[in-house]
């Protein structure tokens, strides 16, 4: 059966890529694509630029680069802005956060000193462990405009924009009445309620201005009813929340496969230890708790307890960071796993990631970017949730629980990716090759 592929518009032009946040994260990012551009560097990790997709049957080997898949920015389209509460340039950021040797920043030094900052929407109620200096000042609606002012400044350079929140986590809110409707939320705004807090107004300005916006922390920000709406309403792809970097990532790993072999497990205790930004903000327990709540829900998805009571039902799963300022961003998340097979006879698993947190986080940041302009440019809008594999805790329509098992997180990605460009779906079944 033929299918066609979808209209999408095609990536010509520059697409501008503004952060909230010129820390460790997006300066690795900006670092990185500057690196790549020059040749001195490959896309490790991004499924954007190096990422494949088998098309068709096995026996036609037909595997092409996403790439080439679908129209996606190439490395020289993209140009960077950020905001940031603190007025370093990029490669003064850069070389503060410790992730990349001098030796690899001095290759793009003269990009990354070009990259100043616009002053951020800050609340030091949302984030107590950092003092911004270089901040906006007004009430909500204020900041709003002001923000949304910026992005149309930026827009003026560029043919596309999208915006990818890599700031600091804010600490952990639920939805209140302002979040319920835009209406409900413009008059918040005007009213200057602090229960709306920075990263919304971020995320209020750019789909306001009808820019993708994607939700990189465990914050309250697009994941409500107000956003979901204004997104639709305008035609925006929204997306979040939470890279999917270190220790989630291995569970999001680890936890189908045993689920696959039905292997039961009693006890899941994880705890990490970092010296970066990231790490300082999340000594905060109000900031832990967004964190907690993030990576904690995880599990219950995957494993299903109430479907598999026997081998679930009692897990006992904790969480902990800790900030250690020594080992900067190269963070340790280390896991006991108490599992129980056939008999009930038990065994463990243990776990000890000695990763990079921005590292990993930078080709997310990165493909988010790519994605999210790819779904304006194919007409969709609202939450994106084929994009679930990048996030933690990824978003879906109500009444639906995320899906955060990473292969089938994986299929749906290259199974939209196949649906944009008018390709069979692949389901792996598989039996037409052993019909006679």
């Amino acid at each position: 059966m033929s299918k066609q592929s979808l209209d999408i518009k095609p990536a010509k032009g520059k697409l501008g890529v503004m952060l909230v946040g010129l820390g460790a994260v997006s300066t690795t990012f900006i670092a990185g694509v500057e690196l790549i551009r020059k040749g001195l560097a490959k896309p490790l990790g991004s499924q954007a630029w190096m990422g494949t997709a088998r098309l068709g049957k096995r026996t036609e080997n037909r595997t092409v680069k996403i790439s080439e898949l679908v129209p996606l920015a190439r490395p020289e389209d993209l140009v960077f802005a950020a905001w940031d509460i603190f007025p370093d340039n990029a490669y003064e950021a850069a070389a503060k956060a410790g992730v990349l040797v001098k030796e690899d920043l001095d290759k793009v030094k003269d990009e990354l000193l070009a990259i100043r900052p616009i002053k951020g929407a800050f609340d030091p109620e949302y984030v107590k462990r950092l003092s911004g200096t270089h901040v906006k000042t007004g009430t909500r609606r204020q900041l709003a405009e002001a923000l949304r002012a910026d992005i149309r400044e930026f827009a003026k350079t560029v043919d596309r924009v999208v915006v990818v929140w890599a700031a600091s986590t804010e600490i952990y809110t639920t939805p209140g009445a302002p979040h319920a409707s835009m209406a409900a939320f413009e008059k918040a705004l005007d009213a200057n309620e602090r229960s709306i807090a920075p990263s919304q107004l971020y995320a209020y300005a750019a789909l306001s201005e009808g820019v993708p916006f994607a939700n990189g922390a465990p914050n309250l920000c697009v994941d409500t009813d107000a956003m979901v709406e204004l997104a639709k309403r305008n035609g925006v792809p929204i997306c979040g929340k939470d890279f999917k970097t270190g220790q989630t990532l291995m569970k999001t790993i680890v936890a189908p496969g045993l689920k696959a072999r039905l292997l039961g497990v009693a006890g899941w205790f994880s705890t990490n230890i970092l010296g970066n930004r990231d790490g300082e903000v999340l000594d905060d327990p109000e900031s832990f708790k967004s964190k907690e709540v993030s990576k904690a829900g995880v599990l219950d998805t995957i494993l299903q307890p109430s479907v598999y009571p026997d081998l679930y039902s009692n897990l006992y799963h904790k969480i902990r960071i800790n900030y250690y300022p020594p080992r900067g961003d190269a963070k340790e998340g280390w896991d006991n796993i108490d599992i129980f097979g056939w008999l009930g006879y038990p065994m463990q698993i243990k776990i000890d990631f000695l990763c990079r947190d921005s590292i990993l986080a930078a080709p997310i940041v990165l493909d988010l970017a790519l994605f999210s302009d790819l779904a304006k440019r194919a007409g969709y809008k609202g939450i994106q949730e084929w994009l679930s594999f990048f996030f933690k805790s990824p978003q879906a329509a109500r009444g639906l629980y995320p899906e955060h098992d990473l292969f089938i997180q994986h299929i749906k990605f290259k199974n939209t990716l196949r649906h944009m460009a008018g390709e069979e779906l692949i389901t792996h079944l598989g039996l037409d090759y052993y019909h006679d």
